[in-house]
């Protein structure tokens, strides 16, 4: 992969922390002769040397030309292959000012090691047999993930369990395969007829691969998020919803119609969803110009969303602007949130029928219903299914489309084998064509085109 800048063995080190004021920051190092490069730039280079793998080292590093001292720091030590990279490795455990971390770093650029591209890490540990493609994924979700939902589906990847699901659908079509050799090979009669061997297990490995392709929707969801933009009338209690969500208060609350003039977002869990959420400008008729651009942007952002949260006052009751605004979106699923029931004048909620999908009754100011809320939006995101999907499920786009390309040559095969103007050949053909496709998910067989753009969406220090 020389043309993403990636050369195997070759020392390299990146800041593996964010580049911000902390109490430690981590500067990474990898690669051929790098404990021996960092024995150089260390206060106790005897200590280093000797030092066994996965062991701790107390020093300072230091400028060998001057003797100048950057800082005290605890060296942790991985010497191959047992490291995250197969390689040696030194994690530098320094102080976490930006000016000692990038000092740290400079000093071992000028000695001997390459500043590391986006992902290199990763990519290391993937060629030397450390992880699998799936695994090495399943490293940047983790890192991307907004809730403990997300986090502990993408933790499941890591921990293996797509790689040993697409493992298991491997064996069940290379046992099928060995079969029709076998058939091939010695066959009873002189025809050879595609349908003289079993296909129990094509069919368990066809029913396996339709089960990963059907959980990409759902972890995708999860992974991306969900635009949900919250609209209404003024004084509706959008912005104490907001606030009430966020469970902080961002949004400026105030019975003073026109209040919010320009959307705000946040991310927050809507049940263990990701959702990316607008507070939007009150819907209605303005002379202030500045406030008319706000609700003009709350009319083009409505358009954008996943789910519409269109707030109305319970004691006020909907209008007609209400209905037509939404009856204008009918396309976006919409949730109407009957708002400050606590009060004692507020009306029951309208009959269904309406150009919503679901209604719910809720007091932003006591929190009440948020819940059922959340369950609500949740349905609706999810094509209103009320299971989630056990066990392994894919992760990526690219994992997804590998699968699917697998199903279709399993489901063809099958096909085949029914057909008596076929011969096996025509099955062996597809079940390699299925095979070669599993092999792309875990990275046996890929391109190195689609190996730069995996890992170039890594951060530098992974």
């Amino acid at each position: 992969m020389t043309g993403s800048g990636y050369t195997p063995e070759e020392p390299i080190a990146a800041i593996a922390t964010a580049l911000a004021p902390g109490a430690i920051g981590i500067v990474r190092a990898s690669g051929k002769n790098s404990l021996s490069l960092m024995a150089a730039l260390f206060s106790r280079p005897a200590a280093l040397d000797s030092a066994a793998g996965n062991s701790l080292v107390h020093g300072w590093i230091c400028s060998p030309e001057s003797g100048e001292r950057i800082d005290e720091v605890m060296l942790g030590v991985y010497r191959a292959p047992k490291s995250f990279t197969g390689e040696d490795m030194v994690e530098i455990f320094c102080h976490g000012g930006i000016a000692v971390v990038t000092a740290v770093l400079r000093l071992l650029l000028s000695h001997g090691f390459r500043q590391a591209e986006r992902g290199e890490f990763t990519f290391r540990s993937y060629i030397n047999g450390k992880n699998d493609l799936t695994k090495a994924e399943a490293v940047k979700e983790i890192i991307d993930s907004r809730t403990d939902e997300s986090r502990g589906k993408a933790a499941g990847r890591l921990a293996g369990n797509l790689f040993a699901e697409i493992d298991a659908i491997k064996q069940l079509v290379i046992s099928t395969l060995a079969s029709i050799e076998v058939e091939i090979e010695y066959p009873e009669d002189e025809e050879t007829v595609a349908d003289s061997f079993d296909r129990t297990a094509l069919v368990q490995a066809q029913e396996r691969l339709a089960s990963l392709v059907s959980s990409w929707k759902s972890e995708k969801l999860y992974q991306d998020g969900a635009r949900l933009v919250l609209c209404g009338r003024t004084n509706a209690g959008k912005s104490s919803l907001f606030n009430a969500l966020l469970k902080e208060d961002r949004s400026i609350v105030s019975d003073q119609e026109g209040t919010t003039r320009d959307w705000l977002e946040s991310w927050v869990s809507f049940d263990g969803i990701p959702v990316r959420l607008f507070d939007t400008a009150g819907l209605r008729s303005t002379d202030d110009r500045i406030e008319a651009e706000g609700v003009e942007r709350t009319r083009s952002l409505s358009t954008e969303a996943d789910v519409i949260l269109y707030v109305v006052d319970s004691a006020a009751g909907l209008s007609a602007a209400d209905e037509a605004f939404l009856a204008a979106r009918q396309e976006i699923p919409a949730v109407l949130v009957w708002n400050k029931c606590d009060s004692p004048a507020s009306r029951p909620l309208p009959p269904g029928g309406g150009a919503w999908k679901s209604a719910v009754r809720i007091s932003a100011k006591d929190g009440s219903g948020i819940g059922q809320l959340a369950s609500a939006v949740k349905t609706l995101l999810t094509g209103g299914s009320t299971q989630e999907h056990c066990g392994a499920a894919l992760g990526s786009e690219r994992q997804k489309t590998a699968v699917s390309e697998a199903l279709e040559r399993v489901s063809h095969a099958l096909q085949t084998a029914g057909d008596q103007s076929f011969g096996l050949d025509a099955v062996v053909q597809d079940l390699e064509d299925a095979l070669a496709s599993l092999g792309e998910v875990t990275g046996e067989v890929t391109p190195d085109d689609v190996l730069g753009n995996i890992f170039s969406r890594f951060c530098v220090g992974k």
